[in-house]
């Protein structure tokens, strides 16, 4: 799985006034951190950035690629401040995002198709965010079709089902789940993507990674493509590599409904089950869903 790097974000308590200040030492800190740490790419989000959004990101391009060669996501609404980056980076970046907002579409997809950018589809119309699993599809066939008349491949885009907070979303999380199962058979070539902690954002801190690590599992089985992803949880990198098998059995199960005899397992093992539960509609979600 291709793995996005989140953590370097305009919004971080850590990194905050790093970016307010242009203090170029922790920012490349935490971009040299994350290339360690095994990412395929660099998330820059930068927010709305309203007034200095071109000249910002010019400079934070330049003092990231200064310490890593990994290509770049650039995560703006600032539509002049995406352009500036494609110019700055030196390794294919991915612009991120275009919705079916038409504006959206009329003003980024010719940059993309310009500077030979893929980019993140994501699933969000004038109407807002899609209620379920077809309107999802919807979302996503109009930025294809767009794509398609810009003459960009289906190859470089991104589509992104927008994952939505467990917490006060329970029942979009099935919505996103569903639609991950339709788009092969929407876009054959195209990618998928998401930003995965956004399912955990409100929980309890101590709970997000266990949250964010069940539904990673319960996305890739149907073919998520990448994800951004919280750069230091080496336990999700682990399972975003194919390297906790057993893992993904055990969550596999509970979502083809196999008999799990709950007791027996391991705690940790029967936290996962629980949390699976959760992201299925199946229980109800609380602050305390691990002790019920």
């Amino acid at each position: 799985m291709f793995l996005i790097g989140e953590n370097l974000n305009v919004m971080s308590k850590k990194l905050g006034q790093a970016f307010l200040e242009r203090d170029a030492g922790p920012i490349q800190g935490m971009a040299r951190a994350q290339t360690e740490a095994g990412m395929d790419m660099i998330d820059l989000n930068i927010g709305p950035a309203r007034k200095t959004g071109p000249d910002f990101m010019e400079w934070l391009v330049t003092v990231v690629q200064d310490v890593t060669d990994l290509p770049l996501s650039l995560d703006t609404s600032n539509i002049e401040a995406i352009e500036t980056g494609l110019k700055a980076a030196k390794t294919r970046p991915l612009i991120n995002s275009i919705s079916a907002r038409p504006e959206r579409i009329e003003a980024l997809m010719p940059m993309a198709k310009r500077y030979n950018a893929p980019f993140i589809g994501l699933t969000l119309s004038a109407e807002g965010i899609p209620r379920d699993a077809n309107e999802r599809g919807l979302c996503a066939a109009e930025i294809l079709a767009a794509a398609a008349g810009y003459g960009i491949p289906e190859e470089d885009v991104w589509i992104d089902p927008i994952v939505l907070p467990v917490n006060s979303q329970q029942l979009q999380i099935q919505g996103c789940t569903e639609f991950m199962m339709m788009l092969p058979e929407l876009a054959p070539a195209a990618k998928s993507t998401c930003g995965l902690s956004n399912v955990s954002n409100g929980v309890p801190a101590h709970l997000r990674g266990i949250m964010n690590r069940t539904y990673l599992i319960m996305l890739k089985r149907y073919g998520l493509y990448s994800a951004i992803v919280d750069a230091f949880d080496e336990k999700l990198i682990a399972i975003a590599r194919d390297k906790e098998p057993e893992l993904e059995a055990l969550i596999h199960g509970v979502m083809d409904g196999a008999d799990i005899d709950v007791p027996v397992l391991t705690k940790e093992n029967a936290d996962y089950i629980k949390t699976a539960r959760v992201l299925m509609g199946q229980t109800l979600y609380s602050d305390s869903w691990l002790e019920i």
